[in-house]
């Protein structure tokens, strides 16, 4: 471990060696594990995942980090902790077949105990001593402290007991997990172990409006930093996966990469090339304007370019939402068969928002999609207040573009003042952001399609119509009528007026041009007559004009030769 230098630079400052939990998102909040050799106390109420916790850090430690472990349960028998554990896939019985984990039970009888000072631990350090030494164990857990002091109320002996316990553990050098119950306005019921206690560890597990939220919190870390935060945690079939707050710094990396919407027309609207690589979307509209069909085009632009996405639906079943897209042309199952897409479909009321928020987390880190899609995001309300679903919206944002994923949000607007600003709310975390709306007019319900902000690009102003056939999603362009903007049966019948118009007067011209036509052969004739008389003339005058010329050569001739002749005679 490298050492670092104090302010003064004079002497090096030695890091806290940790131990690995590998309990997911834990290591992340305590900078790399609890303090190693050292005791950490595990606390809380009934309930809230001590055992399971405790249990989770021996078995990783012997799996993940080849360190043996000891557990040792004053409540539960070895045969009851192998079986409740195993539906997390732990195979307690092979662990310790292969000596890398050994459980211990241990019974404490309160009649047993006396308070006249002669309780003391030397038969637990004997016992656990032998345990520690027989695999090698690095790793020790205690499950629960309060049965092994349940019979002493002295609070002298208790505390040099506790004291006496922590560091005999500490001498023998390993990590050490302690867990208590959570007592009466105090962390533990004898409000003295979290003072002992090198890291004291806060589990909660709070119901709120019928909906369950397990809680973690670091209390104390002596010699390290840590998350102070309260911290969401899961329990399923892969043990606990704990959700660390994402980074405030806002200083995750960005793509200048374009991807598609699926829309070739709506393409256009946003500088002819889509969406940002890693930025989020919102989608926005009232019932039936297309929300889902708008995030079905982006789904499968993606999966034709084989990049895979996530599907989260809080509304409607994959079956339905695979139904309902063939209608219009998009064949979501094929995506499916081949892998590129995965639909996690639930109602929210089935975890809270900070489970929902875990569970995206676990599934973005097993498939890696490169586009995530949320439909619809209002209504996580019914789990949580506004407020409450917009942190946690931050808090996925931010995860997702620190992992360069796509993500598209639909929300349900009911054209209502408070609607509105929770839309806007949501509106101020996402880079893009499309309204959909129905537009009225002429006795008919239309859609239109409008981008209210898209960060770092250059977008339409334009309303289009937004039309849904059996073709698929596509932008009308838009058509300026003498009133204004005209859609639907409108633009239609303004279509169908103006193709009119341009065939009459293409006729009108088309007779006018004949008529020119003809006048123009009239005057041709007329002209070609007039040059035939003209030449006619120009000819009989020619030839006057010839005949008076032969005369007057002919006189000429003949005087000459008259004058010829009188001389001769001469």
């Amino acid at each position: 471990m490298n050492p670092t230098l104090s302010r003064d630079s004079k002497y090096p400052l030695v890091a806290l060696p940790k131990t690995r939990t590998g309990i997911a998102g834990l290591d992340e909040i305590t900078g790399g594990g609890l303090p190693k050799g050292r005791p950490t106390l595990i606390c809380g109420s009934a309930g809230c995942g001590k055992t399971l916790f405790s249990m989770e850090f021996i078995v990783r430690g012997a799996l993940q980090f080849g360190e043996p472990g000891v557990f040792v349960a004053f409540e539960e028998k070895s045969e009851e902790l192998a079986m409740n554990v195993a539906s997390l896939g732990f195979d307690l019985k092979q662990l310790q077949a292969d000596k890398l984990v050994k459980l211990d039970h241990v019974r404490i009888e309160r009649s047993e105990i006396e308070e006249t000072g002669e309780y003391d631990l030397d038969g637990l350090f004997i016992r656990l001593g032998y345990a520690i030494d027989s695999i090698g164990a690095k790793r020790v857990v205690l499950d629960t402290i309060e049965n092994l002091f349940s019979g002493l109320s002295n609070q002298g002996i208790l505390r040099a007991e506790l004291r006496r316990l922590f560091e005999w553990l500490k001498e023998k050098g390993v990590t050490a997990i302690i867990t208590g119950e959570r007592g009466d306005g105090t962390l533990t019921r004898h409000g003295l172990e979290e003072y002992v206690s090198d890291c004291v560890i806060l589990l909660d597990h709070r119901v709120d409006n019928q909906i369950s939220t397990r809680l973690l919190r670091i209390v104390k870390y002596r010699g390290s930093v840590h998350g102070t935060n309260e911290y969401p945690f899961l329990i399923d079939e892969d043990g606990i996966s704990v959700l660390p707050v994402t980074s405030l710094t806002l200083d995750h990396d960005v793509s200048a990469e374009r991807v598609s919407s699926g829309i070739l027309a709506l393409d256009k609207m946003l500088d002819g090339k889509g969406y940002f690589r890693g930025s989020s979307v919102l989608v926005s509209g009232t019932a039936g304007t297309g929300k889902t069909s708008i995030a079905a085009c982006f789904v499968n632009a993606a999966c034709l370019r084989n990049e895979r996405c996530l599907y989260l639906a809080f509304e409607e079943s994959p079956q339905q939402i695979v139904r309902n897209m063939s209608s219009i042309g998009l064949d979501l199952q094929s995506h499916i068969d081949q892998g590129l897409l995965t639909f996690h479909a639930s109602r929210p009321t089935l975890n809270g928002l900070e489970m929902h928020l875990i569970a995206i987390h676990k599934l973005v880190r097993e498939l890696k999609p490169r586009l995530v899609v949320l439909d619809p995001i209002t209504n996580l309300v019914t789990v949580g207040s506004m407020s409450d679903v917009k942190a946690m919206l931050i808090r996925l944002i931010d995860f997702l573009q620190t992992e360069q994923i796509t993500v598209l949000f639909t929300a349900l607007t009911r054209n209502t003042i408070v609607q509105e600003q929770a839309d806007e709310g949501v509106a101020s975390l996402v880079d893009a952001w499309l309204l959909v709306r129905d537009i009225e007019s002429n006795g008919e319900r239309n859609r239109g399609i409008y981008i209210m902000k898209s960060r770092g690009m250059k977008h339409s102003n334009q309303v289009r119509e937004f039309t849904i056939t059996d073709e698929g999603v596509d932008l009308v362009d838009v058509y300026l009528g003498p009133e204004g903007v005209l859609i639907g049966s409108a633009r239609e019948a303004q279509q169908l007026q103006v193709e009119t118009g341009v065939a009459l007067r293409d006729h009108a011209v088309g007779r006018k041009d004949r008529e020119i036509e003809r006048k123009r052969l009239v005057l041709e004739s007329k002209i070609a007559s007039l040059k035939e008389e003209f030449e006619s003339v120009q000819e009989e005058l020619n030839k006057s004009y010839i005949e008076d010329e032969l005369r007057k050569e002919i006189l000429e001739k003949n005087r000459e030769q008259l004058t010829r002749q009188r001389h001769k005679e001469e």
